[in-house]
């Protein structure tokens, strides 16, 4: 918990991006300090920026819902943003910001080592596949590194379709399988499959 009081420090001192001038509070992130389960999602909008704590707007309240869907809570799992400063108007992030940002989610992934991340959006998949596509490649297990990868949606998107709601709960009951497999039998599944690969067991 020391160690990420310190990344937290580091995030709060940053100014490395324009953006600094216009932030209200950062927004680190919160939650499990050993989670089997790290949530990354874009950038903090405006409820986050004021409080500094990510997912607490709108989307918060889907993301928390399909966490409840199984049977988690946020306690039990870490949720941060690929950018820890809220970009002015909510526009999307600038290449430069998100490599400036990437930084401090390394040192969270590192200290963290969560046996799952699930991306949350197409910026935060992006981060670790730039090739792959939200749309084709969501519900689906992916290696990087020593990681499992599991991108869906953005809880925002079903603010605006109720279609992609009824697919971020598809997508999130293959987050407890995908976890119990990984659990289950992790040096097997590392060993067949080579980084950047799909998983075929889903």
């Amino acid at each position: 918990m020391f160690k990420l009081k310190n990344i937290e420090k580091k995030i709060n001192n940053c100014t490395a991006c324009q953006i600094h001038q216009f932030r209200n509070k950062t927004v680190p992130g919160e939650g499990n300090s050993t989670p089997d389960i790290m949530l990354i999602g874009e950038a903090p909008g405006k409820n986050e920026d004021l409080q500094g704590k990510p997912f607490i707007g709108a989307a918060g309240k889907i993301l928390d819902q399909l966490l409840s869907s199984i049977n988690l809570e946020r306690n039990q799992v870490f949720i941060t943003n690929l950018m820890k400063c809220r970009p002015p108007s909510n526009r999307d992030p600038l290449d430069i910001e998100i490599s400036n940002c990437s930084n401090f989610l390394n040192e969270q992934i590192n200290l963290l080592q969560p046996k799952m991340i699930v991306t949350l959006g197409r910026f935060s998949l992006s981060k670790f596949f730039p090739e792959k596509l939200i749309g084709r490649d969501r519900g689906k297990l992916f290696k990087w590194k020593n990681i499992f990868i599991y991108p869906v949606y953005h809880p925002a998107a079903a603010l605006r379709n109720s279609n992609m709601k009824m697919k971020l709960e598809q997508d999130f009951l293959g987050i407890p399988k995908s976890l119990q497999k990984i659990k289950v039998n992790p040096n097997t599944i590392q060993n067949k499959y080579k980084e950047n690969e799909q998983l075929s067991f889903l």
